[in-house]
C-alpha cells in the first residue's frame, strides 16, 4: 500500500472521528486529543493551564509528568483541576499512565495506549476511570494527523460512553504551531451538550527547548454548551544529552 493510499484511509478515519472524543482532557497540554508519542525516558514536564467559559465556568489545571522505565518505557501523569461549574467550586485528581507500542514515522502509523481516573479531592471518591489509544499518522516533519478512541465510565451517573476524537498538528514556523481538534463522547445523556461535538483551535509558541505557551479557543469544550479561552504554559526537564523532541518529529 503506497503513501497516498494510507494518506486517504488515515484521513477516512478521522472523518469518522470528527464529532466527539474523551471528556477527560489530559493530552498534549490543554488540547484533548492525544499523540502516540511519549518522551525519553527520565525526562519530565509540568504542563498547566487556565481556562474561562463564556457561562461564567472556570478551571486551572496543573499536570506534572515524568517518563520512567520499570520493564518498559511508561509517561506517568497527575493532573490537578480546581474547577468552577454552575456556580461551584470542585478539585479533581486524575493520574495516567501512557505507554507507546509503534513508534511513529512519516507515512506510517504509530499506536500508544494509555489509562487512569479522576477522584474527588475532597471526599476521595472515584469519578470516571478511563482507557483510550491514540493513534498518528505523520504526513511530513512539520505536520500529524491524530486519532483517538476510547471509553469513559461517568459514575456520578453510572453511565458508559465511548470516547473518540480526531487532531491535526501544524509546524508552520520555527517557533509556531497551529493545531485544530475535534471531539466528544458517544453514549446516553439527560442534558444533549454533553454528546454534542466539542471543538478547540490554537496556537503554541516555543521560543526554545525547554518552555512554549498555549492560546486557545473552544467551544463545548466540558460538554456545557459555551465558548472557552486558555491559556496555557508547558516547561521540559529532558535528559541531559538527548536530542531535542522537536528535532526526532519536525514538532515544538
Amino acid at each position: 500500500m503506497g503513501w497516498a493510499a494510507r494518506t486517504g484511509i488515515t484521513v477516512a478515519i478521522a472523518a469518522l472521528g470528527a464529532f466527539a472524543a474523551q471528556d477527560a482532557r489530559a493530552a498534549n497540554g490543554a488540547y484533548a486529543v492525544d499523540a502516540a508519542d511519549i518522551s525519553d525516558v527520565g525526562s519530565c514536564k509540568v504542563e498547566s493551564w487556565l481556562s474561562a467559559a463564556s457561562n461564567t465556568d472556570f478551571s486551572a489545571v496543573a499536570n506534572p509528568s515524568c517518563v520512567v522505565d520499570p520493564f518498559r518505557p511508561i509517561e506517568l501523569s497527575l493532573q490537578t483541576i480546581r474547577a468552577r461549574s454552575g456556580g461551584d467550586w470542585s478539585t479533581t485528581i486524575a493520574p495516567k499512565a501512557k505507554t507507546n507500542f509503534v513508534p511513529t514515522g512519516i507515512g506510517r502509523w504509530g499506536l500508544s495506549a494509555y489509562g487512569g481516573g479522576s477522584f474527588d479531592a475532597a471526599t476521595g471518591e472515584a469519578l470516571s476511570p478511563f482507557a483510550v489509544i491514540p493513534a498518528t499518522f505523520r504526513l511530513s516533519e512539520t505536520m500529524r494527523i491524530n486519532v483517538n478512541g476510547g471509553w469513559l465510565w461517568d459514575r456520578t451517573v453510572d453511565r458508559h460512553y465511548l470516547t473518540y476524537g480526531i487532531g491535526f498538528d501544524w509546524k508552520f514556523t520555527d517557533t509556531l504551531q497551529w493545531t485544530i481538534e475535534a471531539y466528544g463522547q458517544a453514549g446516553a445523556a439527560e442534558v444533549a451538550s454533553i454528546v454534542q461535538p466539542r471543538f478547540q483551535t490554537g496556537v503554541r509558541y516555543r521560543p526554545n527547548e525547554i518552555f512554549s505557551v498555549d492560546l486557545i479557543y473552544g467551544r463545548n469544550i466540558t460538554g456545557e454548551n459555551a465558548n472557552w479561552i486558555t491559556i496555557g504554559t508547558t516547561i521540559r526537564f529532558p535528559v541531559h544529552g538527548s536530542e531535542p523532541e522537536h528535532r526526532r518529529t519536525g514538532h515544538l
